[in-house]
């Protein structure tokens, strides 16, 4: 015979409301009260009919999840990871790629694409987050990115200037002083090349370091072949002044630097020191290793997926729009090297 609901809530010794909150990810359940559910559910093998229970609700068990690029690095895997975490709640995920147009992100805030999804989680690089929170209503969204939605939707984010500011400080306590840096956006509105800029900026000044506005070098895309073309930029200055440093503002653009790097005959970190941000798989296996600012994706999955099922389970809470920051770390290797100093 099968499990029920209550027989759940008598194995764990809760409610059966508390099982129903842990199934539907609803309420914020404590760590302890949802790990116990957890084990109880596992233990009796108990399994909802959510499609009916959607049905009853008028929901369908489907979420959206709208990212730039398919084929980034970065964009993949915290796709994989939020999938996996909707996994475990009985959740299917369709994933759209926007290409950061703006048509394309609107047309998927409307429902003009013609897909019915309880909720909706993008990183919109095209459209103002505020624009992006007031078109999609009443559909529930949830923000990834840098750009505050000014309290109108949820939004889970990275501290790009702390992050930055922390990678060049690490350059420059290597005692690098000509500093150099990739990956600035002025054609996107999403805010995080800005910012990421603005924490390089910081760091310089506060060691003294006036910024160069030709170090700091624009790219159309985060591709390798822009981090690529950006360093032979800065090594065919025509005042013969290269940078000792780089700070890239994505590892793909780290890695096509070093690229460039090595084809022009430069020892990495020897003659130059890089730094990425993302702390993607591909950083872990180039030569050298790549240093990197490593967001925690797997927390930004985590927390956007609660606060998706907050809103769509409990859309009568008035609960203020969360602002969540989600920790991150520098990661030192190669590129940088334990100790490695100017020459």
């Amino acid at each position: 015979m099968s499990s029920s609901l209550k027989d759940v809530a008598a194995r764990a010794g809760v409610s059966a409301r508390t099982v129903s909150n842990v199934v539907n990810g609803s309420a914020r359940v404590s760590t302890q009260t949802r790990q116990r559910v957890q084990e109880a559910i596992d233990e009796l093998g108990y399994r909802p009919n959510l499609a009916a229970r959607n049905l009853r609700a008028g929901r369908t068990g489907v979420i959206g999840l709208a990212i730039p690029e398919l084929h980034s690095p970065y964009f993949g895997e915290l796709a994989g990871l939020l999938v996996d975490e909707a996994r475990r709640r009985s959740w299917t995920v369709i994933i759209d790629q926007t290409h950061g147009d703006a048509e394309a992100e609107r047309r998927l805030l409307t429902g003009d694409g013609g897909r019915a999804m309880d909720g909706l989680i993008i990183s919109p690089w095209a459209l103002e987050a505020q624009e992006v929170a007031t078109t999609a209503r009443p559909l529930p969204v949830v923000l990834l990115g840098e750009r505050s939605p000014q309290g109108l939707a949820d939004r889970v984010a990275v501290d790009n200037v702390a992050a930055a500011d922390e990678a060049t400080t690490h350059l420059l306590a290597l005692g690098r002083r000509r500093v150099a840096a990739i990956g600035l956006q002025p054609h996107l509105h999403n805010g995080t090349a800005e910012q990421r800029a603005e924490g390089y900026r910081s760091a310089l000044r506060r060691a003294g370091v006036t910024p160069k506005p030709r170090w700091e070098r624009s790219v159309t895309s985060l591709h390798r072949q822009d981090g690529a073309r950006a360093m032979a930029e800065l090594l065919d200055g025509d005042d013969g002044d290269t940078p000792d440093a780089v700070f890239a503002f994505t590892d793909e653009l780290a890695l096509g630097a070093l690229h460039m790097a090595h084809a022009r005959g430069l020892r990495v970190p020897d003659d130059l020191a890089v730094v990425g941000f993302d702390d993607i798989e591909d950083g872990r296996f180039s030569h050298p290793t790549l240093t990197t600012v490593s967001p925690d994706k797997r927390q930004i999955a985590e927390r956007a997926l609660q606060c998706l099922a907050d809103r769509i389970y409990s859309p009568e809470n008035e609960v203020p729009a969360l602002d969540l920051t989600i920790p991150h770390r520098l990661v030192v290797r190669g590129s940088t090297g334990p100790g490695a100093q100017a020459h």
